[in-house]
């Protein structure tokens, strides 16, 4: 009888804490939201940038895949030159055509996504919102 007494107080503490727990998170979220619109700002500014960053890495990325794709057409072109004959042949050369479908689509794809960020960037930049957090002035002062 002990050891049931025991399991209740652990189960009984275990509920407690876990409530407890969840008070906290939702006192910490009703903080998190008052200050909602000073954050927001900020999350405009930052996704300004992050926008630009992944553009970047997209378009680094969408090089990368079109040098070896460059590369995949130097060598089938070599493998047309040499006197391979039946199977091997065949296979290389089926091997690097395939190669350069697949990094040329994925150079189209990445360079589609870098475009839909910058124009995302843009769009947010339009938003009269700049890295300081201050609107432009437009118009003659």
């Amino acid at each position: 009888m002990a050891t049931a007494l025991g399991i209740k107080a652990k189960d009984t503490f275990a509920i407690f804490s876990l409530l407890g727990l969840l008070v906290v998170g939702a006192a910490f979220n009703t903080v998190k939201a008052e200050n909602l619109p000073e954050q927001s700002t900020v999350q405009v500014v930052i996704s300004l940038d992050e926008h630009s960053v992944l553009a970047k890495r997209f378009e680094d990325t969408a090089r990368e895949m079109q040098a070896k794709a460059d590369e995949q057409k130097k060598l089938l072109e070599q493998y047309e030159e040499m006197h391979l004959y039946g199977w091997q042949s065949h296979n290389l050369k089926s091997h690097a055509s395939a190669l350069i479908r697949k990094y040329e689509q994925a150079a189209r794809s990445n360079m589609k996504e870098a475009v839909a960020h910058r124009q995302m960037a843009q769009r947010q930049f339009g938003s009269n919102v700049i890295h300081g957090g201050e609107t432009p002035q437009t118009g003659s002062n």
